[in-house]
């Protein structure tokens, strides 16, 4: 059943306009990652601050104000207790989410990897004082764009590689093209 009878359904607008605010909505996301990627301070991350400062901080709040219980759980038993290890591996994701994004490369794949780390920090600090709820979700969608647009396509190095990754016989270039 169609939503709106007797109407053509028109296709998603493919002008230059619309793959240039594209890109500059996969720049400004991967500019936020760097961004965010820059006040982890290794090695400690604020553990042994006094008071725990930074990423500690901050991932201390899903304990400290739950959002999900049983993330908060895993925070506490799991996260905290290895936390140097959390914290290279938050950087290092960061910084990889962002530099990807940045240049257009393998977009949807860091697209979902930014939905996944938003939903971290979201489980993380929404329920703590002075956050803005609205601030987790417009990035969660702003990854939902990236991923549903393929936006590494406009103006990014998937724009590029995808009529070779076309001609690669083979799983690797199939895989290649779904994750641009």
């Amino acid at each position: 059943m169609a939503l709106v009878p007797d109407m053509a359904v028109e296709p998603l607008d493919g002008s230059r306009l619309a793959r240039a605010l594209v890109a500059f909505l996969r720049v400004g996301v991967a500019l936020l990652w760097i961004q965010n990627a820059g006040w982890k301070t290794p090695p400690d991350f604020g553990a042994d601050a006094d008071p725990p400062a930074g990423l500690f901080k901050f991932t201390s709040f899903a304990v400290e104000h739950p959002v999900f219980p049983p993330y908060a759980w895993l925070v506490e038993h799991v996260v905290l207790p290895n936390f140097t290890f959390f914290g290279w591996t938050v950087l290092l994701v960061e910084a990889a989410l962002g530099a990807f994004l940045l240049v257009g490369l393998i977009t949807r794949l860091w697209a979902a990897v930014g939905m996944a780390q938003t939903l971290a920090i979201t489980l993380s600090v929404l329920n703590a004082p002075h956050e803005w709820h609205w601030s987790y979700f417009l990035m969660l969608l702003a990854h939902l764009v990236l991923l549903g647009t393929g936006a590494g396509r406009a103006g990014g190095l998937d724009g590029l590689l995808r009529p070779i990754w076309r001609e690669w016989p083979g799983w690797r270039g199939r895989l290649l093209l779904r994750l641009s």
